[in-house]
């Protein structure tokens, strides 16, 4: 994991705040901490959902994400592999087409 670290300033709802902050107390650790924490889990859970994947696949096939991004959300082997799908996928249309 890199060692950079980026900046980031957003709202929350106060009391979300508050539970962060008495857990973060209990815990003997700072608010960024558990922030960091929770971020981290949360994207280590929804990225091990297949209908995330799915939705994820779906945007790379569709050129709305690029595949640096599929590889930070998925792994490098899950990126390679819709790398390679969607170079078949993209040579079946160039066939189908070739044949009309």
């Amino acid at each position: 994991m890199s060692s950079e670290k980026k900046r980031v300033q957003f709202r929350a709802p106060d009391r979300l705040i508050d539970r962060t902050d008495a857990l973060a107390d209990v815990l003997g650790e700072n608010r960024t901490d558990i922030l960091v924490t929770a971020l981290r889990e949360y994207l280590q859970e929804a990225t091990h959902d297949d209908t995330l994947v799915q939705e994820i696949a779906a945007a790379y096939y569709d050129d709305e994400i690029t595949s640096k991004q599929v590889e930070t959300l998925l792994g490098a082997a899950e990126a390679a592999n819709l790398r390679v799908l969607k170079q078949q996928l993209d040579n079946d249309f160039i066939d189908e087409v070739a044949e009309t």
